[in-house]
């Protein structure tokens, strides 16, 4: 795959509403925020993947959260991949640009060039968190991991935990211009049923994995009808479409969904952004004693933390850290 420079979607989720169909949905495109992302590790191909799937989900799932909420996505396995983690920050104020992170966590010496990257998580569990600031408590929602890729398991997650019926298609590949070098794309649409009541009753089991909801379980009648409809419309979109590098996203949406009346709003900008700091990690570490503290402390006399989203390095006198703290606070970094 070849493109050119910059271009004017990348990087933005762009949300839409099929008004003959009663289901929302998003369009995003991946290009800089990627290559932010990936630049902080030395990833193997295998793990860049998972990370760029995970960080194309965020961006497509985060985009409804309010003005300065968080949400992330915690993928967490019991294979060569212990952690994709991810987090995506709401704007701070209307027409500011969203902030999305990402890392991963793995053993390097377990990873098996053969198989798949989802392979390599094994067992675990699919995790959203969304948190709406000082003074709330977080919502936490888990489902187990499931079918074939981390968005089957958002799909999951979202039938099971939330009742909506949802469906992503994605695509994300390495890119690269004559001359240069290699760098991920990734494109993808998410489209969400919202129905007026949900035919499930408690306590019965759903026709997916282990008795888990599908979307088929919930959206029935009419709703089922315009639900398959879309999904069968979806199904046709090809992998260069969704990248995107010549169909903008509003032209994406005619060409799939032209019947379905699709109605687009404001595109969110989105960005590669961390939220460490010298007084967050200090304040991670107020839970230690001067005797934890020793056993961190470097022969240099110093304790270190490194930020495993961003790669930031954090330097601090052992005596101005936890509940014992001898010093005043002071800036160290």
């Amino acid at each position: 795959m070849t493109i050119g420079t910059q271009i004017a979607w990348d990087d933005t989720v762009l949300p839409f509403q099929l008004d003959h169909s009663d289901i929302r949905g998003r369009v995003a495109r991946l290009d800089g925020v990627l290559d932010q992302v990936l630049k902080q590790h030395a990833y193997p191909p295998q793990i860049e993947a998972l990370v760029c799937e995970a960080a194309l989900l965020t961006a497509l799932i985060g985009q409804t959260i309010k003005l300065r909420w968080r949400l992330s996505l915690q993928i967490r396995g019991t294979g060569a991949v212990k952690m994709i983690a991810t987090d995506y920050y709401g704007p701070t104020d209307d027409g500011q640009a969203a902030r999305i992170r990402a890392y991963a966590h793995f053993e390097e010496d377990q990873l098996d060039t053969a198989e798949k990257p989802f392979d390599l998580l094994g067992e675990g569990y699919f995790v959203i968190v969304i948190d709406q600031g000082q003074g709330m408590v977080p919502y936490q929602g888990i489902t187990p991991l499931t079918g074939d890729s981390i968005s089957a398991c958002a799909e999951t997650y979202f039938a099971q935990s939330e009742q909506l019926p949802t469906r992503f298609a994605l695509t994300y590949g390495r890119s690269q211009l004559p001359g240069s070098n290699p760098h991920w794309r990734a494109g993808g649409v998410m489209i969400q049923h919202m129905p007026k009541a949900s035919p499930f009753v408690a306590g019965e089991g759903g026709s997916g994995e282990g008795g888990l909801l599908k979307a088929s379980d919930i959206v029935q009648g009419e709703e089922g009808e315009n639900w398959n409809r879309v999904n069968l419309l979806l199904d046709t979109v090809e992998e260069i479409e969704l990248i995107g590098p010549s169909v903008a996203p509003t032209d994406l949406l005619v060409r799939l969904f032209h019947e379905e009346g699709p109605r687009v709003f404001d595109a969110q900008p989105v960005r590669f952004g961390c939220s460490c700091s010298a007084d967050k990690v200090r304040n991670a570490m107020s839970i230690y004693s001067a005797k934890d503290l020793r056993h961190m402390t470097t022969p240099e006399g110093i304790v270190t933390a490194d930020c495993q989203f961003c790669g930031a390095h954090y330097e601090f006198d052992p005596a101005t850290l936890g509940f014992e703290a001898e010093k005043a606070r002071k800036d160290e970094a």
